[in-house]
């Protein structure tokens, strides 16, 4: 008879080995699929258990489906205008497709990097090559085409890296803009007469503004000098009017004029603070004689 616990342990054995070569795995962050006496099984397989046949006839490849991140190389590449320019160019890529990645990259991930980099490079020099100098640099925030270089460049490694690698490239873009030192003078003496054309042009439309606003001022003046020697003009005719009306009195009443003017001329005196030796006999003074001298009784001579 044999032993029970032999029989358990042998019983607990064959699970554990059935299940190692019948059961396995693929995680959450994963994707695999699955060879068949060497041959890749349509499929892909995602997280969670799956059985299988125990290898050689069944084999699980397993992959990391999590996005990768890869920079190329900081590289000159030309303008369509014949300009040299540094760009250094970011992708994120995950696998999609695992048994064209594996057909493509026995080497893994690493041997995907160096065919990726050689996909940005041919990419990266066509984009930039359809593009003049001045879309990559600008004083001008509207002549910048970085998006659109982008996508050029986007449209062109995910239909490869699909089509012929199995992957998705999930971002793409412009991380670094450099120049070459033959070429930073240039840009330099590029821009500083940008800034000189704009300052020209800032100024000639201040000019501009100021020709129109002394012009309106100009003419609001002229209405207004107008409109007061209009004004002047009526006040001058209405006084002449009252002063002829005057006139016109003091003619027919003469020394009534006399009196008046002896006034006049009184006040203009007494104006100043002053002791004056007068003789009364003598004009306008006379009229303080008149005034001084006493009040002769009613029907006397």
């Amino acid at each position: 008879m044999r032993n029970p616990v032999t029989f358990v342990l042998g019983l607990v054995i064959l699970l554990i080995f059935g299940s190692i070569s019948f059961l396995f795995q693929v995680r959450q962050n994963e994707v695999a699929f699955l060879t068949t006496f060497g041959k890749a099984d349509e499929g892909i397989i995602k997280s969670g258990l799956h059985l299988k046949l125990p290898w050689p006839i069944q084999k699980v490849h397993r992959f990391d489906a999590r996005v990768h991140n890869f920079e190329g190389k900081f590289e000159e590449a030309q303008t369509l205008d014949q300009r040299n320019v540094l760009v250094l160019v970011y992708v994120g890529w995950r696998i999609t497709e695992p048994q064209k990645f594996n057909r493509s990259f026995p080497g893994g991930v690493d041997d995907a990097k160096r065919n990726l980099e050689s996909l940005i490079r041919s990419a990266k020099n066509a984009a930039v090559g359809r593009h003049p100098f001045s879309h990559f640099i600008n004083t001008d925030p509207a002549q910048l085409k970085f998006e659109d270089i982008e996508k050029e460049m986007l449209q062109q490694v995910a239909g490869t890296a699909k089509e012929k690698f199995g992957l998705e490239i999930k971002s793409l873009g412009i991380k670094r803009l450099g120049f070459p030192e033959s070429v930073t003078q240039k840009v330099f003496e590029r821009m500083k007469e940008e800034r000189q054309r704009l300052v020209k042009q800032f100024e000639g439309e201040g000019d501009r503004e100021a020709s129109i606003i002394r012009s309106k001022a100009d003419r609001d003046r002229s209405e207004l000098l107008a409109k007061a020697e209009a004004e002047a003009t009526t006040l001058r005719g209405k006084a002449e009017a009252e002063a002829a009306k005057a006139y016109k009195a003091l003619e027919q009443n003469p020394e009534l004029a006399v009196f008046l003017q002896k006034l006049s001329s009184m006040e203009q005196v007494s104006k100043e603070r002053a002791t004056l030796i007068l003789d009364q006999n003598t004009p306008p003074f006379d009229l303080l004689r008149a005034t001084n001298s006493p009040a002769r009784p009613a029907g006397k001579k």
